[in-house]
């Protein structure tokens, strides 16, 4: 049994994968991540590795608590990657973005694959069909631009995300959710377009906390996966086991 610890910005992922099948997922916030790896070990006493990404701030207590029950393998620039990577800074490509690689690796071998995460920052990534990972884009997230809308002006209020009923809005609030739901909805479309326009049948994973929220308004066809980037950790700790 293989235990996923994924430490984004917001919160921490945990996972179990048994033999290739994810068996349980939880989120936790950065005070509940230890207490929450040893009831995680504690129910499933088999397991015996774990891959740590971190993203965001880890707290030591959670590393002293995974060496307790795992061999632990904290993914890094050093980690092998079963994918050719193209990237001209790999020591500054995300933990992250590496893991979305390998499940799209993984997931269309020999295919050219896209892959969307909507998260607090939106990115992008490509493999192509000859197994190598090109790079992407990054941009403001969901979440992201609502906050900038707010905090960079006077009189704008913080809004949650919603679905406009009409791409004119006729309020603040309605204009508001019509330039920021429409015009990252939008951009996605439009960077899946660009990549179609380079790369034949290309297969498009969308996935991240937003992924539920904007698949429903976007054009073109894509896969949503929500538990992509866990898979890809998975295939990168049995990776790194040999």
């Amino acid at each position: 049994m293989n235990l996923i610890v994924d430490v984004g910005n917001t919160f921490t992922k945990l996972a179990v994968f048994d033999r290739g099948g994810l068996i349980f997922h939880q989120n936790a916030l950065p005070e509940h991540v230890a207490r929450q790896i040893k009831e995680i070990c504690d129910r499933y006493p088999d397991m015996t590795n774990a891959i740590i990404s971190n993203v965001g701030k880890l707290d030591k207590t959670v590393m002293a608590v995974l060496n307790v029950f795992c061999e632990v393998h904290e993914l890094g620039p050093s980690s092998k990657k079963p994918f050719k990577n193209s990237y001209a800074t790999p020591h500054t490509l995300g933990t992250d973005r590496v893991a979305l690689a390998t499940a799209a690796f993984y997931h269309n071998h020999n295919g050219n694959t896209l892959v969307i995460d909507a998260g607090s920052c939106v990115t992008y990534d490509m493999v192509n069909d000859y197994g190598e990972y090109l790079g992407g884009a990054i941009s403001p997230g969901l979440g992201m631009r609502y906050r900038a809308v707010h905090e960079q002006t006077s009189n704008l209020p913080l809004l949650e995300p919603y679905e406009p009923l009409d791409f004119i809005g006729n309020s603040t609030e309605t204009s508001i959710h019509s330039g920021i739901v429409n015009g990252i909805c939008l951009e996605i479309d439009g960077v899946i377009d660009q990549y179609r326009q380079r790369f034949e049948d290309l297969t498009v994973i969308l996935t991240g906390g937003d992924a539920h929220f904007l698949s429903k308004r976007l054009k073109n066809t894509i896969f949503a996966d929500s538990n992509f980037l866990l898979k890809g950790l998975n295939h990168l700790l049995e990776y790194n086991k040999h």
